[in-house]
């Protein structure tokens, strides 16, 4: 999914974080698979009209680790 072609993308077809529901209680693994679920694709969604796409550099952290740190801010 990270290495989608950008061109390809279909807005009508991602899904709005701003419907994402979360519950700030679960512990951080079931926060990440919540939101995987419910967003389809981490690394392409949108934000009303504006499309996300998620990328990473070469950070020592991980791809998990950058992403339970996102979801600790939620």
């Amino acid at each position: 999914m990270h290495k989608m072609d950008t061109a390809a993308i279909r807005t009508n077809e991602l899904v709005d974080i701003r419907d994402v529901q979360i519950d700030s209680s679960m512990p951080t693994e079931e926060k990440i698979k919540a939101f995987v679920e419910q967003v389809k694709n981490p690394y392409c969604f949108k934000v009303g009209s504006v499309v996300v796409r998620v990328s990473y550099t070469g950070e020592k952290t991980t791809m998990n680790e950058q992403f339970a740190n996102m979801l600790m801010l939620l």
